[in-house]
């Protein structure tokens, strides 16, 4: 079985870490430099850095801070934010990240998932899903959870994948910044339906919500951003916990 990843989220507004409650409420978080080193000597196998407001602000995710943030981690390093075409990619693949999310952009133009995938590969390609239950189905969110759409996640989902995205990033809305869990069930009816591996996020607030989103969740990733900022929860702490129940994950030597 293949390790399970915790990844710590930088979202970046104005250059700075931030963190809200359901998208919204933000509050200052730290450099996101020094969050980066931290993380990464903290034993992170992976780091998510949004630039929230660039779609919103209809402009590119700040490459500067990437290039900052690239020169001070050894780890796997995704980047996200005002995605739109090939050159954006490549500029910011350039400038040290491994992966790069897009959200709105391919929500609006699925062909772009066909081409980046088929220009820089499928597994440098992260679909990230923001997701809200209403009315007793889960919905695709647009924007930073601005627009509403109507269109059901899952059937998003399988489109995406179909195009070429090789991996899906999982934001529960009415999960995020409230440390109450993982939205499980929306995230394991995605992984029965499909073979791509899943970040689940959104609600992380104890060392159990981990535990049941590998294990009930079928999630092969786990992302968190506020318990990991101000050490409510430790990494090392954390895979210790998961290594004694049984869930695969790497640990440092």
């Amino acid at each position: 079985m293949l390790a399970k990843r915790i990844i710590p989220c930088l979202d970046i507004k104005n250059g700075r870490t931030v963190k809200g409650v359901n998208f919204r409420y933000l509050k200052d978080a730290g450099d996101p430099i020094k969050l980066a080193c931290w993380y990464t000597k903290q034993g992170a196998d992976e780091l998510i850095f949004l630039d929230i407001t660039a779609t919103n602000e209809k402009r590119k995710t700040l490459i500067s801070l990437v290039k900052d943030i690239s020169r001070h981690i050894n780890i796997p390093f995704t980047v996200g934010g005002g995605i739109k075409e090939e050159k954006d990619v490549e500029l910011l693949l350039n400038a040290g990240a491994d992966k790069i999310s897009i959200n709105t952009a391919a929500f609006k133009n699925p062909n772009l998932l066909e081409s980046f995938s088929k220009r820089f590969g499928s597994q440098c390609i992260v679909l990230a899903i923001d997701t809200k239950y209403e009315e007793n189905k889960w919905w695709v969110y647009l924007n930073g959870g601005r627009i509403s759409t109507q269109t059901k996640t899952l059937d998003w989902v399988k489109e995406g994948t179909s195009r070429g995205a090789g991996e899906i990033l999982l934001t529960s809305m009415n999960h995020d910044g409230t440390k109450n869990g993982f939205a499980v069930d929306i995230t394991r009816k995605i992984s029965e339906n499909i073979s791509t591996p899943i970040i689940a996020s959104g609600g992380a607030g104890k060392l159990d919500d981990f535990y049941k989103i590998f294990e009930e969740g079928k999630a092969d990733a786990a992302l968190a951003a506020s318990i990991f900022h101000y050490q409510e929860i430790e990494i090392p702490n954390l895979k210790c916990y998961l290594n004694q129940l049984h869930i695969p994950v790497r640990t440092k030597i």
